[in-house]
């Protein structure tokens, strides 16, 4: 089927743009589709800071796509100028058996990841921001940190566009078909033809993905900024790590170093405790009821944080019953990939979802295995398996 197009991608926030730039490097032909502005707020890839760590507790799975994408943040950072990941150290803080320590710990050992594992007074000794409670335990990764979301987006919008890739902001898709011998995709202006397709559309994935059997769930979280009650540069990246900190209930709170003055605030977010969201219709004022857990879980284990929430800003994870990313083609539709939802754990993957989604658009074979993320696993009677070629093992 002719068309003007080698690949259309649908949606250009992180997955999306990091795709876009990394096709276009390859020589293809590229269109990126976004129903929204060039790095926008109104989806995932915002809020000024997204944790990257490497003792990934989700699954030892993961980190072999980690350390490749260490390699292509720094290789972004030289092609754009750009500082887009700091590295502060990172703490994974719970009891000895929770998940957040326990799977860090199982992915750092199945792939020798140099790490401490500290205890409560060594913690706060090292960190005097932080007051753990006598069951705590923490284990800390020297290369975990932050990584800067709306920068990333605009500097591989960038690339993409300089590397001859044509992008059309404020332009809503409505559907898709695929056809022998290429895909159309019709948007509110025209339809579109192309050889291959890349759906990478965050929370309005569910609507373009509907009948192939992937069970999606889109969730408003919020993301919290308070004002430190001492002195802002004793949060400084140089002195306050990232961290995860789960407690005996099994909640799980992040958060991060203070990026500027006091005035900017210190940011704070539960991980997991959202609520079921339509993308179009979500709330994005913030309650006070929603700001007391947060300020209840902090009270005591970093309490030079608050009593005031001073910004709040809600977001949207994308989210599999399984909590694993959704990552190639959907019930064998060759033409097809999907790059998106990454489950809300996704943003630090970006430039290797981007070299992924290319390989997979260009000649299927993928250097590691992403048997963990195929978009048929919800429902096998559906189709044959994905035939994606890997190399896998250990890097």
């Amino acid at each position: 089927m002719p068309g003007s197009h080698d690949v259309i991608i649908v949606g250009l926030g992180g997955m999306g743009s990091a795709a876009a730039a990394e096709l276009a490097a390859r020589g293809l032909r590229v269109l990126g589709i976004e129903r929204f502005g060039a790095a926008h707020d109104r989806g995932s890839s915002h809020g000024e800071s997204r944790v990257i760590r490497q003792a990934y507790f989700e699954s030892p799975a993961y980190v072999p796509l980690l350390l490749r994408a260490y390699e292509l943040w720094r290789e972004l950072e030289v092609a754009t100028g750009k500082d887009l990941l700091t590295e502060t150290g990172g703490l994974m803080i719970g009891p000895e058996g929770s998940r957040t320590v326990a799977g860090s710990l199982l992915s750092a050992r199945t792939w020798d990841l140099p790490y401490e594992l500290l205890d409560g007074p060594e913690m706060a000794r090292r960190f005097p921001t932080l007051t753990p409670g006598q069951d705590d335990v923490g284990l800390y990764e020297q290369h975990a940190g932050f990584v800067r979301p709306e920068a990333t987006v605009a500097a591989h919008i960038g690339l993409a566009r300089s590397r001859g890739a044509e992008l059309h902001f404020d332009e809503t898709v409505t559907g898709w078909e695929s056809r022998p011998g290429g895909v159309v995709v019709t948007t509110l202006f025209r339809t579109y033809r192309a050889a291959r397709l890349v759906l990478s559309a965050g929370a309005w994935a569910p609507e373009l993905l509907d009948g192939f059997g992937i069970p999606l769930r889109v969730e408003r979280h919020v993301l919290f900024w308070l004002r430190p009650k001492i002195a802002v540069e004793q949060f400084a990246p140089s002195r306050q790590p990232i961290y995860i900190w789960e407690d005996a209930a099994r909640e799980q709170v992040y958060g991060f170093p203070a990026l500027g003055t006091a005035a900017d605030g210190v940011k704070a977010a539960f991980f997991r405790r959202g609520t079921p969201t339509v993308p179009d219709k979500l709330t994005r004022e913030v309650a006070a009821e929603e700001v007391a857990p947060l300020l209840d879980f902090l009270a005591e284990r970093i309490p030079a944080l608050g009593p005031e929430v001073f910004r709040a800003v809600p977001c949207m994870y994308t989210t599999t019953p399984d909590e694993h990313f959704v990552l190639g083609y959907p019930r064998g539709e060759e033409r097809v990939v999907v790059c998106s939802p990454c489950s809300g754990h996704g943003f630090k993957f970006v430039p290797v979802i981007g070299e992924i989604v290319a390989d997979l658009v260009t000649s299927g074979s993928v250097r590691f295995d992403i048997s963990l993320f195929d978009p048929d696993r919800f429902s096998k009677t559906l189709g044959a398996p994905n035939a994606i070629r890997t190399d896998g093992g250990k890097p």
